[in-house]
């Protein structure tokens, strides 16, 4: 399609979403907002005269509106939002500028619009998540919180429209939305956001796992729906005799967190007890949505037994995200575990709209916790030392956690993650108490920094001004605060330590009569092995590093020749990449049993064989190692890491064979193994590297290595392992 012809499908979609669009933003219109939303959605249709279109060729006026529609159905947000969803690509793509925004659209329209700017800056470098330029991308994110909203709503929608992507593009956003924009989803409490992003990255990763649970959740749809309307006729009958306003209806879990039910567990579907939960949603009045969430809890608990462990009120004291409901587990009929959720309609606006929702219920308690947390990241933001790939980290650490609540001597109320320490208490209250905490009182009784804190203890630090933060510390502490800040402080000391062994050098050398300069200064820190030029200038200053081994280094080296002088520089991923002629001009590796002069190893953690889909990771220490992209490491080295990221692909397999690595499971019984092994190496003549059984209530599990020629072959072998009566499945490990 010509880039300038629209088709009648497409104009068709645009006028019914612009219609929707305004059909839900009717309430909070105001005078001349049409016409703003018509000049906005103008500028954005355009691009240098031609029809403006995204990279999936999708009109952009489209995926504007359909942005737009996200901010308020799904975020709750304003008219502000809005006209700064549908301005998004416009603004990135310079067709308006930040002075023509204000001037035609107002103040807060260009606020937010300066924002999608700097970030539209940093993608334009097309950087990894490792960069420094993504804390800056979190910077903006402190500065004015729709900015990132704003670009969570348009990765969703990117998100729902990814099958129109080619498949690397497909990878690089999946990976990028499940590593940063569904965590940070979760944390503002856009629950409902969080977890369909999370489905889809998993369907785009992982379609094979993806496509077996949405089958099984369709096959056990019907019995499911059937115990459901069982479980909650008592309690409608129960619940409407008491006068209470309500709903009650189940909800099936998302299909990300049933796998993730199935790796914890280790264990079949069909087996996993909880893929729903029961949620009740009051039609309360502000003043007695407590008081009415518990009497829904007594009908629940009279009627099915409850399990204590299990309780979870969120009501007195509300997430740090504000989410507020209280949690339940019950013993249904046919002695199921069932999952109970009661909350009110506001709870409910709250745990799907997250912020949008706080703002409009300004002034409720659940708001306070909302606005702590944002005080806490702009702090720790603010810290330039701060690594970001640290604080993505940190900051996903506290995200699926329980909290435990604890006062200060003053009886105010603080909150931290479970398994929060004495130390993380000190560091909560300010760094500099952190850093010189060397105990505190719980409960009037002395206890050590280590001590881990309980719901209800009151906590009083102690200090000595001699204290300094030590390593070891960063085992003590769990919250993501005392890790940046403790971090910090670390650094700190050794950057002040490495100027101490700086000058100490510099005397020393000008005492031999030589100079410290570049050359000279990387050949010390690679001939003692150290990892930087701080690490080697601490290691002076504390004493590790005698001066008489730095001269006789520097004696030897003046006797070699001057070819030799210099020694070998680890290669950077980049210079591997540009200046090895072996590449073909559209850098894709060509993996063949024939070529030589290209240092390559297939990863042992994914063990890739001829016929799968892979890619090349440049090692630190120089050579390509070749991954599958279903290699469970892949995220991480795509997202960290991408300027390290090789296309690569076979050109032949003849001759070689591969290791792959199968887990079996099945019934425990006599000759089965027998069996299987039989098949392998009589029926399939295939050569067994190494076997581990082990086998628990009358079932193995086992390992099975084995060398194939390529993914057919293998595919071939899993089916036939698979037809042994007995066998319950056979799947490939490290997919």
């Amino acid at each position: 399609m010509r880039n300038n012809a629209i088709s009648d499908t497409e104009r068709k979609e645009v006028k019914l979403t612009y219609k929707q669009l305004l059909s839900v933003c009717q309430p909070m219109m105001e005078d001349g907002d049409i016409e703003l939303i018509r000049k906005a959605l103008k500028i954005t249709s355009l691009n240098d005269g031609e029809i403006a279109r995204n990279g999936a060729g999708e009109l952009k006026i489209k995926e504007a509106l359909e942005v737009a529609l996200i901010v308020v159905r799904e975020l709750g947000l304003s008219r502000v939002a809005v006209v700064g969803a549908l301005l998004y690509d416009a603004v990135l793509d310079g067709t308006i500028t930040e002075a023509e925004v204000e001037k035609s659209f107002g103040k807060q329209v260009a606020i937010i619009t300066r924002g999608l700017v700097k970030v539209g800056e940093l993608y334009s470098k097309n950087t990894s998540i490792k960069n420094e330029n993504f804390r800056k991308l979190l910077l903006t994110f402190a500065e004015d919180i729709r900015v990132v909203l704003l670009i969570i709503a348009n990765r969703l929608r990117t998100m729902r429209s990814l099958a129109l992507y080619n498949e690397e593009d497909q990878q690089r956003i999946s990976s990028e939305v499940g590593y940063l924009y569904a965590p940070m989803a979760h944390r503002l409490g856009l629950y409902n956001i969080k977890s369909e992003m999370e489905d889809l990255v998993m369907k785009f990763t992982n379609r094979d796992m993806y496509s077996f649970i949405a089958r099984k959740l369709n096959e056990t749809k019907r019995a499911r729906d059937k115990y459901i309307k069982e479980f909650i006729e008592p309690l409608e009958h129960q619940l409407g005799q008491q006068g209470l306003k309500f709903e009650i209806k189940g909800r099936t879990k998302t299909i990300h967190s049933i796998f993730n039910k199935l790796k914890k567990q280790n264990t079949e579907f069909e087996n996993v007890y909880d893929l729903f939960a029961i949620r009740v949603i009051l039609d309360s009045d502000l003043s007695k949505e407590k008081a009415e969430c518990w009497q829904v809890y007594s009908v629940v608990t009279d009627k099915y037994q409850p399990n204590p462990s299990r309780l979870r009120d969120w009501i007195s004291v509300p997430k740090s995200n504000g989410y507020e409901s209280l949690h339940t587990t019950v013993l249904g009929p046919d002695k199921k575990w069932v999952e109970v959720q009661i909350r009110t309609e506001r709870m409910n606006e709250v745990a799907e709209k997250g912020l949008a929702a706080h703002w409009k219920y300004k002034g409720h308690k659940g708001e306070k916790g909302m606005d702590e947390w944002l005080s806490n990241v702009r702090e720790i933001l603010e810290n330039p030392e701060l690594n970001a790939v640290d604080f993505i980290d940190d900051f996903k650490l506290d995200l699926y956690d329980e909290e435990v609540f604890v006062f200060t001597p003053k009886g105010d109320l603080r909150r931290l993650k479970k398994g929060a320490t004495v130390l993380d208490f000190a560091f909560e209250i300010h760094s500099e108490v952190g850093k010189k905490c060397v105990g505190g009182k719980v409960n009037n009784k002395n206890v050590s920094i280590r001590y881990a804190l309980k719901n209800g203890d009151h906590v009083d630090i102690q200090t000595a001004s001699n204290q300094e933060p030590k390593q070891d510390w960063l085992n003590v502490v769990v919250t993501s605060k005392a890790k940046s800040k403790l971090k910090q402080a670390l650094r700190d000391i050794e950057y002040k330590e490495a100027e101490i062994g700086r000058e100490m050098l510099v005397r020393r050398l000008k005492n031999w009569k030589y100079d410290l300069n570049d050359q000279l200064l990387n050949q010390l820190v690679k001939y003692f092995a150290y990892k930087t030029v701080q690490d080697f200038m601490r290691a002076i200053a504390i004493d590790k590093i005698d001066f008489s081994r730095i001269k006789d280094f520097i004696i030897q080296s003046e006797k070699k020749d001057e070819d030799n002088v210099e020694l070998d520089k680890e290669r950077s991923a980049e210079n591997f990449i540009t200046t090895n002629d072996s590449l073909p001009d559209d850098d894709v590796l060509m993996i063949d049993k024939s070529l030589t002069n290209v240092d390559y190893k297939l990863a042992k953690c994914c063990n890739p064989i001829f016929g799968d889909d892979i890619f090349g990771f440049v090692a630190a220490m120089g050579g390509i190692k070749i991954h599958r992209k279903t290699c469970p490491n892949a995220v991480d080295m795509k997202t960290k890491f991408g300027y390290r990221i090789v296309k690569a692909q076979w050109t032949s397999g003849a001759d070689v064979s591969y290791q792959a690595t199968l887990k079996i499971t099945g019934v425990d019984d006599i000759g089965i193994v027998t069996n299987i092994s039989q098949v392998i190496s009589k029926e399939m003549k295939v050569k067994i590297r190494s076997m581990s059984i082990d086998s628990h209530e009358g079932i193995f599990e086992g390992n099975m290595t084995v060398f194939v020629d390529n993914t057919k072959s293998l595919s071939i072998l899993i089916k036939k392992i698979k037809n042994v009566k007995g066998v319950y499945s056979v799947s490939r490990v490290g997919s």
